[in-house]
């Protein structure tokens, strides 16, 4: 249509949105359907998080913020990133947005110019390439390998690094694989943008509390203080917090681009929700013990998961080091056929023909860059992917 704006021609809607919505429909018309491709903890949000929501709302703090965030969240972000990631940032260093998507849409079109780049490992959260193709820019995928855990080698980095490369986007744990960088391995990658001067780092570190094991959690500003002066750190509560629906994301970084990304938002939405602020100053200095007790049930779900899904026939499930995702790969069914005779072509056809056979749903690897995997989120109860899981297996094996 000729009214619409060009740059709405270089994006399409997020999979993950499509096919949650197709199960919802299909729910409707009186199918028995098991989702697993939301992203969402079905755990609810604290009871002393909703308290502290509605104090706010019988105290009247109900009125317009400043664009940044209320001071009392910014304190409460800066005494996190340096209580649990030892960085230090000041309040100006500090802005609030509605959702981590709104804070990464925001750094892009605050930073982005025709034909920049934007080097982005694959598999990536479906939204990050849309997000720099709306803000004029190039995205880059550098494809990871399973063998490799699905995470970013230094050699390929240093090979995607151009004079163009405005941005490196890193996600640890990741959206869709669950692959967590270690020190070492975050180390070896930080010791190649510190040879690149001209090169930004945007890390969404929105599953920094979901890893599992013995794993730490690092971020590339805490591993490389070098890198603090070019560095954007976004986090949010809606994972960790189970807050997804109170739409609070939040970064810190230099001080020029925290100013950008707050006029630039001052003329988009302004300050995020009064009362979501309120409850994530709450979620921040509140008592964190149910983190700890909600990550061991994540830790046990992942377990049972990759557990039936390397007893499923063609399929290949390594175990990843945080978030609530897998993401097996199905190479083996590709050129499979059906019962009904339709031969698996794409890991697409894999997931459109597993939700007609069993009625699971599940998000296709294709739409995360890389294939043919598919992603599952296990952030629903154990007894539903025990069953989704054997209804996987069942229909992997009446492939012929």
């Amino acid at each position: 249509m000729p009214f619409i704006a060009d740059a709405l021609g270089r994006v399409k809607p997020s999979a993950t949105i499509t096919v949650t919505q197709k199960a919802r429909d299909l729910r409707a018309q009186g199918r028995d359907v098991i989702s697993l491709s939301v992203g969402e903890p079905d755990f609810d949000t604290p009871d002393n998080v909703k308290e502290a929501a509605i104090a706010a709302i019988r105290r009247g703090d109900t009125k317009y913020t400043p664009v940044a965030g209320i001071p009392q969240l910014r304190e409460a972000i800066a005494a996190k990133f340096r209580r649990e990631n030892g960085l230090d940032y000041a309040l100006s260093q500090i802005i609030v947005g509605t959702g981590g998507k709104h804070i990464l849409f925001n750094a892009f079109l605050a930073t982005v110019n025709p034909g920049d780049e934007v080097i982005i490992p694959a598999p990536y959260w479906v939204s990050y390439p849309d997000m720099v193709l709306i803000a004029g820019g190039r995205p880059v995928a550098v494809e990871t390998r399973l063998e490799d855990g699905f995470k970013l080698r230094p050699d390929a980095l240093e090979r995607a690094i151009t004079p163009k490369t405005k941005w490196v986007l890193l996600n640890s744990p990741s959206n869709p694989s669950g692959a967590a960088y270690s020190r070492d391995e975050m180390k070896a990658l930080t010791d190649v943008l510190l040879r690149h001067e001209h090169v930004w780092v945007l890390t969404d570190d929105i599953y920094e509390h979901l890893v599992y094991g013995e794993f730490d959690f690092v971020t590339p500003a805490q591993v490389e203080p070098k890198l603090a002066s070019r560095t954007l750190t976004m986090n949010g509560v809606s994972k960790s917090y189970a807050m997804t629906g109170w739409r609070i994301g939040f970064a810190g970084g230099p001080a020029e681009l925290i100013r950008a990304m707050e006029t630039l938002q001052g003329q988009q939405t302004s300050g995020a929700c009064s009362i979501a602020q309120w409850a994530c100053v709450e979620a921040l200095n509140g008592p964190q013990d149910f983190i700890g007790e909600r990550r061991k049930v994540f830790e046990g779900r992942r377990d049972l998961v990759v557990s039936m899904l390397n007893q499923a026939k063609h399929l290949r499930c390594p175990t990843p080091e945080g978030a609530f995702y897998v993401y097996p790969s199905c190479a083996d069914a590709i050129g499979r056929k059906t019962p009904q005779g339709k031969t698996i072509a794409t890991d697409e056809d894999f997931v459109s023909e597993l939700l007609e056979a069993e009625g699971v749903a599940v998000v296709q690897g294709s739409a995360f860059g890389l294939g043919p995997n598919f992603r599952i989120s296990y952030a629903t109860s154990t007894a539903l992917l025990e069953d989704a899981c054997a209804k996987i297996q069942r229909f992997c094996a009446s492939l012929d």
